[in-house]
């Protein structure tokens, strides 16, 4: 039998009382554990609680999480489920929860579905109508914004971009124009190659944050100008090493910038054969670019011309 501490007894007790009434009747339940992405102290009594308590544990690594969990003194039953083997896994395990079994899952680090397998075994869950419920805790991309420094009261998770170049400078020239921060996961064999894309792609005046090793020995936060993290990175071979996060500050916004060239040629044109209102209106359909934006600037070459 699994020894448990007094704590780690009441609070799995509570997770039956104030979830029980959800589940299917005779159903099992599905817990989404989020797990340290370093330290191994990053783990919540509640999570350390639900590991110790259910039926199965579904791991990405059965062995990462078996050191965690031989760490904190657990010994739960394990079964891989990884991005190679979740389709099928899936069936399996929501078989056994539909049976009366408790599941929980875990990814190597931080929380199971965020740029990590999961998410289709939750969703499977959901459909055979067994309660999901998630226990949460460490996530690197929010670890980085909290350190971060970076006004940003919106941003956008990317994960990880593509791998191979011109995939990943299309994927980036898409996000350019956003006016929210970009979180990104990188490895550190593409880092180099990732910071040289953004600041290619992207203005090289924005700020970017590299934030590496979150939460371990040789943890470092970074924060530059994006035209001058390529040079950072080369200046020291240990900057390259560990898992990344990095943050890069949103796009000025347009009124700032002005028109992209693009959009001003198309309004231009328009202006001459149409009114102002439809110029505006096929300029932005064409460009892509603001409507209302379009439509001031329309105003302002009206006057400039001395037209009424």
């Amino acid at each position: 039998m699994k020894k448990r501490h007094k704590s780690e007894k009441r609070a799995t007790q509570s997770e039956r009382q104030g979830h029980g009434e959800q589940a299917s009747e005779g159903a099992g339940k599905l817990y989404v554990v989020a797990t340290p992405i370093g330290n191994l102290g990053d783990i919540s009594a509640r999570a350390l609680a639900v590991l110790a308590e259910v039926d199965l544990v579904a791991a990405e690594d059965t062995r990462t999480t078996g050191h965690l969990l031989a760490h904190h003194g657990i010994g739960a039953k394990l079964v891989a489920l990884h991005e190679h083997n979740e389709s099928i896994r899936a069936a399996e395990l929501v078989a056994r929860m539909r049976s009366g079994k408790t599941i929980a899952l875990v990814s190597d680090a931080g929380t199971p579905g965020i740029s990590d397998p999961g998410a289709l075994l939750v969703a499977r869950a959901m459909e055979a109508g067994i309660t999901v419920c998630p226990i949460p805790g460490a996530n690197a991309a929010i670890a980085a914004l909290s350190a971060a420094g970076m006004f940003a009261p919106h941003f956008l998770f990317y994960g990880f971009l593509p791998a191979k170049p011109a995939a990943r400078r299309m994927a980036l020239a898409a996000l350019r124009e956003l006016p929210y921060a970009l979180v990104l996961y990188e490895a550190p064999h593409r880092v180099t190659e990732c910071v040289a894309d953004l600041a290619a792609t992207l203005e090289g005046v924005r700020e970017i944050v590299i934030a590496r090793e979150l939460t371990k020995l040789f943890e470092a936060i970074h924060r530059c100008r994006l035209d001058e993290a390529g040079a950072w990175l080369a200046a020291d071979p240990n900057r390259q090493r560990g898992e990344f996060v990095l943050i890069v500050s949103g796009a000025p916004e347009q009124e700032q910038r002005g028109l992209p060239a693009e959009a001003e040629r198309v309004l231009r044109l328009l202006l001459a054969q149409l009114p102002l209102k439809q110029s505006a209106a096929l300029a932005a359909a064409i460009t892509g670019a603001r409507k209302n934006e379009l439509y001031e600037r329309a105003l302002a070459l009206r006057d400039a011309a001395g037209e009424k």
